[in-house]
This record gives C-alpha cells, sequence and structure tokens, in this order.
C-alpha cells in the first residue's frame, strides 16, 4: 500500500484507501487544511452538506488543480446529504452541493445518517439512484447506517450502496455491520479512525507506537488499513496532516490486529444513530 492505494467499490470505481476529513473545519480554516493535505500527497477529500465548507473544499481542490496540472479526475471529492426530507428536496440538496463545490461532479455522494424514518430514506435513496444515472454522481452510499437500514435500501431493488461510511476503530468494531457489509460488497470507510484522540494513551496502543517507532494515530491508522477499511482521519495542523501519511513503511502483524479487534467497548466518539427508526 501507499497514497495512490484504491479501493475497487461495487459500482467499479476505485476509492483512495486514505482520505482528508474536514468535519468541524470552517471558512479559511478549511480551505487551508484541504490545500495542504492535497499539498501532502492526499488525493481524497470529504466535506459534507452539514459542514457547510463544501464551497471552500471545493475551492481548494480546483485551485490546487490549477496551481499544480492535476486534472480534476485525480482528485476524489465526497459529500452527503444533510436532511432526509424525500424525493424533491434531495434533488435539490444534490444540486446545491454541486453548485457549492464547482466540481462539475461529485466522486461518492453519501445520505448522512438513517434519521428520518424508512420512507424518507428510500425517497432519499430513490433520488440519489437517479441522479448517479444522469453523470452528477460518479458513486453513491450511506453513512452510520445500520443493517436494518441497509435492508431497506437493498430490498429496493435499485443500486447497492458502495459504501457505508460509519464510526470504526478497535474501540468500536461493530462486527455485525462490518460482516453484513463484506457479505453484500459495502466498501466500509472509517469516519473516526483516530478514535478523536480518545485512546491515544491505551496501553496496547502505546506499546504499539514504541515497537514500530511510530506514533499513537500512525498505528490507528494502519490498523485501519489493514482491516481494509477506508480511513478519513482529519487535523488542521500542517505537521498532523503530514504525520498521517507516514503509513506505509511498517505492517502491523496480523495477531497485533487481532489483538486490537479485542479492545472493543463499543465506544462512541461522536454520535451513533444505527438505530434510529
Amino acid at each position: 500500500m501507499n497514497m495512490q492505494t484504491t479501493l475497487e467499490l461495487n459500482d467499479g470505481n476505485a476509492i483512495p484507501v486514505l482520505g482528508f476529513g474536514t468535519y468541524e473545519m470552517a471558512g479559511r480554516e478549511a480551505y487551508d487544511a484541504v490545500t495542504c493535505a492535497l499539498e501532502a500527497g492526499y488525493r481524497h477529500i470529504d466535506s459534507a452538506a452539514w459542514y457547510e465548507n463544501e464551497k471552500e473544499c471545493g475551492q481548494a481542490i480546483s485551485d490546487f488543480c490549477k496551481a499544480t496540472g492535476t486534472p480534476r479526475s485525480a482528485i476524489y471529492y465526497t459529500t452527503k446529504l444533510k436532511l432526509n426530507k424525500g424525493y424533491e428536496p434531495t434533488l435539490k440538496a444534490i444540486q446545491f452541493s454541486l453548485d457549492e463545490c464547482g466540481l462539475d461532479y461529485i466522486d461518492l455522494y453519501l445520505i448522512h445518517g438513517p434519521i428520518g424514518g424508512p420512507t424518507a430514506r428510500k425517497e432519499c435513496w430513490r433520488a440519489i439512484c437517479d441522479t448517479q444515472k444522469e453523470g452528477k454522481l460518479r458513486s453513491i452510499g450511506v453513512s452510520c447506517f445500520g443493517i436494518r437500514h441497509l435492508t431497506e435500501i437493498l430490498d429496493m431493488g435499485l443500486a447497492v450502496p458502495a459504501l457505508n461510511q460509519i464510526d470504526l476503530h478497535p474501540f468500536m468494531t461493530r462486527s455485525a455491520i462490518v460482516k453484513f457489509c463484506r457479505e453484500h460488497k459495502i466498501a466500509l470507510e472509517a469516519w473516526a479512525p483516530l478514535v478523536r484522540g480518545l485512546r491515544f494513551k491505551h496501553p496496547s496502543i502505546v506499546s504499539l507506537a514504541s515497537k514500530y517507532n511510530k506514533e499513537p494515530a500512525q498505528i490507528l491508522l494502519r490498523y485501519s488499513l489493514q482491516k481494509g477499511f477506508v480511513a478519513i482521519p482529519k487535523s488542521v495542523s500542517p505537521i498532523r496532516i503530514a504525520s498521517n501519511t507516514n503509513l506505509f513503511d511498517f505492517k502491523l502483524e496480523q495477531a497485533e490486529v487481532t489483538d486490537l479487534d479485542a479492545l472493543d467497548e463499543s465506544l462512541v466518539t461522536d454520535w451513533d444513530p444505527t438505530d434510529a427508526a
């Protein structure tokens, strides 16, 4: 694996296995952080309507491409539906995101969460599938969906979600959801692979960091990659942004990955709507 490594999705498209998250970044901070990430070698940027930074993320990507001669197709851009309000509101939300980012198309568009009920979720998915057929969305998926929510979507007989972006790390392994997604060829993406820093001092993480002469964040990110997850760490620090890419000169032993799995404590780092009605 390296910074250019991608994972093939069930629709035939490929997603870079290491991305850059922009949650809780706004304005100039978001623009500068995305620019820094692109300069550090990231080619996968994750935004959302809820973050209110789609404009800055898109502008940073456009400016970087223009300044470096990098084609737009070399940068993978994800954004997400803010609210599940039905078919027509979803069409309008998608167009709003396209207008905000200014990138002509979106590489991956996700339903941000399952809140809103089954009818709303299904109508949102129908609108997303229809828009994908128009070429505005390359891949489509969901975020924070539990097995029941995923089953609803699959039972519609439309496109199978390409990816489920969810809270995944050694302290929240979500074994049942992971198993279900793999059975249905739905890729998994960890939106909090660093556990929001809550377990950097855990003895197991510290021990591995010492063994491999790495930082706790790098151990956690390497774990995600070796589990076959797409990982999207976030930071506004140029030093941390660069440090989070130093993952490809070491490899955890399989027994160590298994030991990390055993640390599961169902730790919720932000929100967990996987059981939403």
